[in-house]
């Protein structure tokens, strides 16, 4: 063939071929950068996961970041996921996963995380069976993992300025409140016995003409922490008022219960407190009492606590009267 022959039609069409090969190559390297630069900015880990071989087969790069561990040590050993998950909310994790193969998609499953450099995270999965996934061919999940650390964190800040006295920091009215009403209840279903206390600082109003409201708060304060410090696990306790107290003594017989509150006034009497010079102490007149069979509503213990702290008071203060 000389130069000046025609191409063949067979070699043109080729031609085309391979330059329309290369277009498409081109553009679907274009497509894979464009994925592979949104997946590294989505700041949640994707995740697919084969159910019969158990084993993940395939994880974004925010799991880097997010899990502070090997991608590769997970692709190459799904144990790599098990192991960083919590302990307490790992067997969770897992029957949550199995649920999907039923359900087809699992729309909210939140579970610790250790990282690798051993922080605690908390994390929100939403995963699904892809739709792929034919009958007789492999079950594939698929998910994507966000961390919630930040949003957990500021609920539980919310959550304690909702239900937290900010001086004291013990429970405040609504919250002991709604806390006793519930314990209540339940000794009433149950038939256990239940103790409620009130009690109030003697003379307050004087502390604070005297010693100004600055130490009046202090007082406050450590009267909170004393009634923590003296109190049983599963006691509650909280402040109702301005200077008065309340606790509730869940499982409690009331010889027990008086225990207690002789132990609360004799630890209040130690508290010592200095202002300019001048040192003093404070007292605290309680009202005690204990579930009764006729005791319909919470509000019945409420009233003769009430009443038998006001007799303490009248009888002299710094002194405990059943109700």
């Amino acid at each position: 063939m000389d130069e000046h022959s025609p191409i063949p039609v067979e070699l043109e069409e080729l031609t085309l071929a391979l330059l329309h090969c290369r277009s498409e190559v081109a553009r679907l390297r274009e497509r894979e950068q464009l994925f592979s630069t949104l997946l590294g900015s989505v700041n949640a880990v994707l995740w697919a996961f084969d159910w019969q071989q158990q084993r993940v087969i395939y994880v974004s790069p925010a799991y880097e970041q997010i899990f502070g561990r090997s991608a590769a040590l997970l692709l190459a050993d799904y144990d790599e996921w098990r192991n960083c998950i919590y302990p307490d909310d790992l067997d969770y994790a897992a029957e949550s996963l199995a649920k999907v193969l039923d359900a087809g998609a699992v729309e909210s499953r939140e579970y610790r995380i250790i990282r690798g450099d051993g922080q605690l995270r908390w994390l929100n999965d939403k995963c699904f069976i892809s739709h792929q996934s034919a009958a007789g061919q492999a079950q594939i999940i698929v998910g994507i993992a966000e961390d919630i650390t930040e949003k957990k964190r500021l609920e539980g800040e919310l959550h304690r300025l909702a239900t937290t006295d900010v001086l004291t920091q013990s429970s405040n009215r609504r919250h002991f409140f709604d806390c006793a009403l519930g314990e209540f209840e339940r000794a009433r279903q149950f038939g256990t016995p239940l103790a409620f206390l009130l009690l109030d600082i003697d003379d307050f109003k004087q502390i604070n003409d005297r010693y100004g409201h600055q130490m009046g708060d202090r007082v406050l304060q450590r009267l909170a922490q004393c009634g923590a410090s003296v109190l049983r696990r599963g006691d509650l306790f909280g402040r109702i008022g301005g200077e008065e107290f309340a606790a509730l003594f869940p499982g409690c017989e009331p010889a027990l219960a008086g225990q207690i509150a002789e132990r609360l006034q004799r630890e209040v009497k130690r508290l010592g407190f200095a202002h300019q010079g001048k040192s003093f102490g404070i007292t605290i007149s309680q009202g005690l009492t204990s579930l009764e069979r006729s005791d319909q509503s919470l509000d019945a213990l409420f009233a003769r606590a009430d009443a038998a702290m006001y007799l303490a008071k009248r009888q002299g203060k710094n002194q405990i009267v059943r109700g």
